[in-house]
């Protein structure tokens, strides 16, 4: 049985932005996410079940205003479903395990790397740095993150 669970505590300790997010499919403002910006080592895990869901390795760029990944650090901890709101259809993103609400996948990120873009909102997000991976029981990831 898996050690990420969804609790009505974690629910609790959610921000009003995090709740909204996470849990009313939400989405932050572009270019207000907390890890927009983050260049740190580590890994990004669901802010209210824990599971790990994207290395810093895949990091990069975008420039769409959100986070965004080129894959996965354990595509069983994602799961992919047809968002048809707002006019058009999309792919949304969620947690396996938590069912938080993350953002969308799109197929235009870098080709080298896979061409898809996990566009994810920040505040569905808490970054464990690589410094912090052991102590916080996520070593299995240390080798999927690169020094940056």
């Amino acid at each position: 049985m898996s050690r990420y669970i969804k609790s009505n505590e974690a629910i609790s300790a959610l921000s009003a932005e995090q709740y909204r997010v996470t849990q009313e499919s939400g989405t932050e403002r572009p270019g207000t996410g907390e890890y927009l910006h983050n260049n740190e080592p580590g890994i990004y895990v669901d802010i209210v079940s824990g599971e790990p869901l994207f290395a810093s390795s895949s990091k990069f760029e975008s420039g769409c205003g959100w986070p965004s990944f080129t894959k996965p650090v354990q595509p069983d901890n994602i799961n992919e479903l047809t968002d048809t709101t707002h006019g058009m259809q999309r792919t949304e993103v969620r947690s396996t395990h938590g069912d938080s609400h993350l953002g969308h996948v799109f197929p235009d990120g870098p080709q080298d790397q896979g061409g898809l873009r996990y566009c994810i909102n920040s505040a569905s997000l808490r970054f464990v740095h690589l410094d912090d991976l052991e102590k916080e029981g996520y070593d299995e990831f240390i080798s999927q993150v690169e020094k940056v």
